[in-house]
């Protein structure tokens, strides 16, 4: 079903050779990619890093809309972020899903069952498969019916305040981990396919 990830064992990680070809692409996605889907990208860039795959995974993000085009990560991000220990980057320009980035993302993670149906709209048929929802990795939560995946949206803190981020922020930490041995197994595949 589109929206819902494959099940995989909790800590079904294991080691994974470096890539001499293009490293997998992660990309998160939200609506103005100022809130959310930076928020995802920065997360997950940590656990994959804390997995020693610095170098075999690439994540980044996105938007479905140029609403915020070449604004900052919003300061309250930006904030609950920093409290929580993750280094920001010097520099993120928002911006909307470009055709390069679709052709080298292996993995999209809309953040809402409206991003995931705004970003099919944008895919060719053949990249549709690789569209999960971020939170479709959480073993702890139901696989949505069709029609009813916005019941595992990601808690949009935009119009909200601290306690939002820090909801935000807490569902994006908890499926972290649960990604990040989702790609381990798809590089393991890669290694074994000789890709």
């Amino acid at each position: 079903m589109r929206g819902a990830a494959p099940r995989i064992p909790k800590g079904s990680g294991r080691a994974v050779k470096k890539h001499e070809t293009h490293p997998y692409t992660v990309m998160t996605v939200c609506t103005g990619n100022i809130c959310r889907s930076p928020m995802g990208e920065i997360i997950l860039r940590h656990e994959f890093e804390q997995r020693g795959l610095g170098d075999a995974v690439r994540v980044e993000s996105s938007g479905v809309s140029d609403e915020e085009y070449g604004n900052p990560i919003d300061p309250r991000a930006v904030k609950v972020l920093r409290e929580r220990g993750y280094a920001i980057p010097a520099k993120h320009f928002a911006h909307r899903i470009t055709r390069n980035e679709i052709a080298d993302t292996d993995l999209f993670l809309p953040m809402t069952a409206s991003h995931m149906n705004a970003l099919l709209h944008m895919l060719p048929l053949s990249k549709r498969s690789d569209v999960h929802m971020y939170r479709s990795f959480d073993p702890n939560l139901p696989d949505p019916q069709p029609g009813y995946e916005s019941e595992i949206d990601l808690v949009d803190p935009w119009y909200g305040g601290p306690r939002e981020f820090e909801t935000a922020i807490d569902q994006i930490e908890e499926v972290a981990p649960y990604i990040a041995d989702y790609v381990e197994q798809q590089l393991e595949a890669r290694d074994q396919q000789g890709a």
